[in-house]
C-alpha cells in the first residue's frame, strides 16, 4: 500500500477550489472538495491507476480524473507518493508543475 502525501501546493488548489465555488454555493463546495479528497484515496491501493502525463521532464507524474477536475502526482517510489495540485479541465497544468 502507498503512501498518499498532500503537497503544500495541493492543499492550496484545494482551498482554492473550495473558496471560488463557495461564493455561490458553500454545500457544493465542500461536496466537490471531499469528492476530490476521497477520490485520490483510492491511490494508496492503486497507484498506477491514472494515466500517465505526457511531459518533458523525467518524473512519473500521473493523472487522476474527478468531474472537471484532474488530481495530478508524482510517484517517488513503489511506497509513497505526492499529490501536487487539483487542476480544472481548462487549465494547463504544464504552467504550474513544470
Amino acid at each position: 500500500m502507498a503512501r498518499v502525501t498532500w503537497t503544500r501546493e495541493a492543499d492550496r488548489w484545494l482551498r482554492d477550489i473550495f473558496d471560488y465555488i463557495s461564493l455561490e454555493d458553500p454545500i457544493a463546495a465542500n461536496n466537490v472538495v471531499e469528492g476530490i479528497y476521497q477520490k485520490s484515496q483510492i491511490l494508496e491501493e492503486f497507484p498506477q491507476i491514472g494515466y500517465q502525463y505526457e511531459h518533458q521532464s523525467k518524473r512519473n507524474v500521473r493523472i487522476l480524473l474527478y468531474g472537471h477536475y484532474r488530481i495530478a502526482y508524482e510517484i517517488a517510489d513503489t511506497q509513497e507518493l505526492f499529490i501536487l495540485g487539483v487542476f480544472h479541465g481548462s487549465i494547463k497544468i504544464e504552467n504550474y508543475l513544470f
